[in-house]
């Protein structure tokens, strides 16, 4: 599928897609006696967090992927509980939900993930073999960001692509993964001066700063394809990195909620797929 010009970047069809493709998946490795399963630790009453939570499992369940999700409110319960679930040889993948409890580091937390476990690419193991182009899960949102790049066929070797946000969850690995495809990637941030005139030199702009429509039509040029990994909560409901009215100046840009979104967790799941399949 191409992108045209002033396009909505959705991600729903490609999810679907994902998802077909992994039940299908789930199915064989079951009746070898092999069940895929994932394990969720979470140690928040963040409703937000929570409501992401449910959505793994009730989507989990529909791609015949068995989900627990195990509850703590300390670090040293999180630690305890990601150490055995590192034992487990029933369990797959494991997601360190955040947020996290005051004084509890994810960097920290997540080195007790095995690599191969680490569906959603938090350790520090994994986010280090990503920058090495060594195999790792990068994480789901990420690469959701390729994925729905490739879908529609946007051209990235040779092409600039700009990302505003550098986060360990989105903004660093998918600079990583953009450079891998052989684009020139410029990485922005909350420091960067003059952020209007960098992100309109961008072929592909890329928004995961966590700050709604911090993107206007004055950051965006001509022709430029946007990619809005944000997800706020505002008053008037859920809003995105990237005010509504870049659609107009911008050739395409994927919506919120209904873009990048629905990929990210359909590749989460296959990710616990796949990594059912190489555990042998």
């Amino acid at each position: 599928m191409t992108a045209q010009p002033g396009s909505e970047l959705s991600g729903r069809e490609l999810a679907t897609q994902i998802r077909a493709t992994t039940a299908a998946r789930a199915a064989e490795l079951a009746a070898a006696g092999r069940p895929p399963r994932l394990a969720v630790v979470t140690a928040t009453d963040d409703e937000a967090s929570a409501s992401y939570v449910r959505s793994i499992a009730s989507a989990a369940a529909r791609v015949g992927v068995a989900c627990d999700v195990l509850r703590t409110s300390t670090a040293n319960g999180i630690s305890a509980t990601l150490a055995q679930l590192a034992d487990d040889p029933e369990v797959q993948g494991v997601i360190l939900q955040t947020p996290l409890p005051d004084g509890a580091g994810l960097a920290d937390l997540a080195t007790a993930i095995p690599p191969e476990k680490d569906v959603d690419g938090a350790s520090p193991a994994s986010l280090g073999r990503l920058a090495a182009g060594l195999p790792a899960f990068p994480p789901a949102t990420a690469e959701a960001v390729l994925a729905l790049l490739d879908h529609y066929q946007v051209e990235l070797r040779g092409r600039h692509a700009v990302v505003v946000g550098r986060s360990v969850v989105v903004g660093k690995p998918a600079a990583h993964l953009l450079l891998d495809r052989h684009a020139t990637v410029t990485i922005c941030h909350s420091r960067t001066p003059d952020l209007p005139a960098i992100t309109r030199q961008a072929d592909v702009l890329v928004v995961a700063t966590g700050r709604a429509s911090l993107i206007g039509p004055e950051h965006v040029s001509p022709g430029t394809t946007v990619v809005d990994v944000g997800t706020n909560a505002t008053p008037d409901g859920l809003a995105g990195d990237v005010h509504p009215a870049v659609a107009a100046v911008a050739a395409a840009l994927t919506p919120v909620p209904g873009g990048v979104g629905p990929v990210t967790t359909a590749l989460l799941l296959r990710h616990v797929v796949e990594a059912t399949a190489m555990a042998g």
